[in-house]
């Protein structure tokens, strides 16, 4: 799978984890050249506290497009040290 926005590859990998229709990219395939962190926390009920990252190519932010759970819950520990997107991010089958 690849996520992509505004031309660039943010993130590559044949191990991704698909939940709720969203699939978490291992930290490790992040082109972690376009991501700064974020100050913006949510909270899903059987996940955790999110965490957020801005991503910014050529200049172009586009503000908490990726998001994580630092600490996740037990019954989501699978989405531990990995990242998903929204926003506008295409992801994609390479």
């Amino acid at each position: 799978m690849r996520a992509v926005w505004n031309g660039q590859v943010l993130a590559e990998s044949d191990d991704t984890v698909v939940v709720e229709g969203n699939h978490y990219f291992p930290t490790g395939a992040l082109n972690s050249e376009f991501f700064s962190t974020s100050e913006t926390h949510t909270v899903c009920p059987w996940k955790g506290l999110a965490s957020y990252y801005t991503v910014t190519v050529a200049g172009e932010a586009n503000a908490d497009a990726a998001w994580y759970y630092p600490e996740p819950k037990a019954e989501a520990e699978h989405v531990r040290d990995r990242v998903a997107f929204w926003r506008g991010v295409k992801v994609e089958a390479v």
